[in-house]
């Protein structure tokens, strides 16, 4: 957002000592915001343990999923530094929409990935077959991830066994023992911090030969 003017928005300014929550979890959200300074990090609850999902940066947004949809917060927001936002509601963001044609085209960019996201979660959570679900989250992955060597069929991800739970819909006990299934076919190693998938193609064709039998 470097050289964007801001100056007509600074009456939406907001300021979050460190450590200050944002917004939480759960709750419901009518506004987004744009980090002018300092860090913000989104943290989720997934099973029992608290997981740092993002650290922002001045010139990002969140929260903007409460412009899209009516729906309580995915995640929790905190002040990492001394933070500066600027913060929107469905009211003033047809002033920003119109006053700065740049964040526009920021937020549509953004929209249009989270419903692609949301769309193609969908498609994972539309197969009835444990093992399909997996496969295709890994699938998912491949398509959405900038920073992976394609050179091979090989790929490798670095994701854990619990993102893959909470992407697949499933609980972490039936992820691991369905992902052990495929690592004794040593199509897969599973590591800490990463998977390997051994075939990404072997992945595809499996999921569309499950997908085709819906």
């Amino acid at each position: 957002m470097a050289g964007m003017d801001l100056a007509a928005f600074s009456r939406f300014a907001k300021i979050y000592q460190p450590g200050e929550m944002i917004f939480s979890e759960f709750e419901p959200g009518d506004t987004f915001y744009l980090i002018q300074s300092g860090r913000v990090e989104l943290v989720k609850i997934i099973g029992d343990v608290e997981k740092t999902l993002d650290i922002l940066q001045p010139s990002e947004m969140f929260g903007e999923m409460a412009i899209l949809e009516n729906s309580p917060r995915s995640a929790t927001a905190i002040a990492l530094d001394l933070v500066k936002v600027l913060e929107f509601n469905s009211q003033n963001f047809e002033i920003l929409m119109l006053g700065n044609p740049q964040i526009a085209l920021k937020l549509l960019k953004m929209f249009t990935k989270r419903i692609y996201d949301s769309k193609r979660r969908f498609m994972i959570l539309t197969l009835d077959d444990d093992q399909a679900k997996l496969a295709d989250v890994f699938l998912m992955l491949d398509e959405t991830q900038t920073n992976i060597d394609k050179s091979t069929e090989r790929r490798e991800f670095k994701t854990t066994v619990d993102d893959v739970a909470h992407w697949a819909g499933m609980s972490v006990t039936q992820t691991r023992e369905t992902l052990n299934h495929f690592v004794t076919q040593r199509r897969m190693e599973i590591f800490a911090d990463r998977v390997v998938v051994k075939n990404i193609n072997d992945f595809s064709r499996f999921v569309n030969s499950r997908r085709k039998k819906m």
